[in-house]
């Protein structure tokens, strides 16, 4: 699969995606075994690099913006890069998600490791309580579930089921033809081989007689040799008298 720019709504796309073929995945589990395993394993590798250089890019961004506002008296409050940071910390949650969706020995063959968790840089400057208030402040992000708060991606999985559902059932139909088809054809021979059986039979007895007549036939050749002084002087005795009545009439 090419590579995905890292931006979060192209990577919030890929782990939906990946989402519906590991869904998938699992309900063919016992049959298909090694379905979609590597488009799987391919989009897990792209989403795991884009949250790694996101989660880089937002870890230099906090660090910058964090020492402005430690330098200030709490006018800015870094709204931002707050968002961004959700963003990251949503996306990799997701991906562990996936991750263990897939399998951890799955994970492991593919190379599929843990996203590490963003080193926070320690202040320059003395912590004062305005900051400790803002990030007490901070959200609390929750892991990734299967019924995300938008019903789009829920919706998107159910359209999807049930592409594949009517996908089958004519792959069914066809099977169920071929079947059909299948018994014809068996009948066919079936018929087929009985009029070989006939035929077979029929020369076993042709075979038969011609054997009978070629015994009859080297019987006569054998008198025949055996008797043909005999059969000459008959002939020749049959011709003379023939001659004699002609002559005398």
């Amino acid at each position: 699969m090419p590579a995905v720019e890292a931006s979060h709504p192209k990577l919030t796309s890929l782990t939906t995606t990946t989402l519906s073929f590991l869904l998938e995945r699992q309900r063919l589990q016992s049959t298909h075994p090694t379905l979609h395993l590597a488009q799987i394993v391919a989009n897990l590798r792209t989403l795991r690099s884009g949250v790694v250089a996101l989660q880089d890019a937002s870890g230099a961004g906090s660090g910058r913006i964090r020492l402005r506002d430690e330098g200030r008296d709490g006018d800015g409050d870094g709204d931002g890069d707050g968002e961004g940071d959700e963003g990251v910390a949503a996306l990799r949650g997701q991906y562990e998600r996936l991750r263990g969706m897939l399998g951890e020995e799955e994970a492991h063959k593919a190379g599929l490791e843990s996203i590490a968790l963003p080193e926070v840089p320690s202040p320059t400057l003395p912590a004062t309580p305005e900051l400790e208030r803002k990030r007490s402040l901070e959200p609390m992000f929750e892991p990734y579930t299967d019924e995300p708060d938008e019903g789009g991606i829920l919706l998107q999985q159910r359209q999807i089921i049930q592409d594949q559902d009517e996908h089958l059932d004519q792959l069914s139909s066809s099977i169920y033809r071929q079947h059909h088809i299948s018994l014809q054809i068996n009948d066919e021979l079936d018929v087929h081989t009985g009029l070989l059986g006939a035929l077979d039979t029929e020369l076993d007895g042709t075979d038969a007689r011609m054997a009978s007549a070629r015994r009859r036939l080297a019987r006569v050749a054998r008198g025949a040799k055996e008797n043909g002084s005999t059969v000459t002087i008959a002939l020749l005795i049959l011709v003379l008298l023939i001659l004699i009545v002609v002559f005398k009439t």
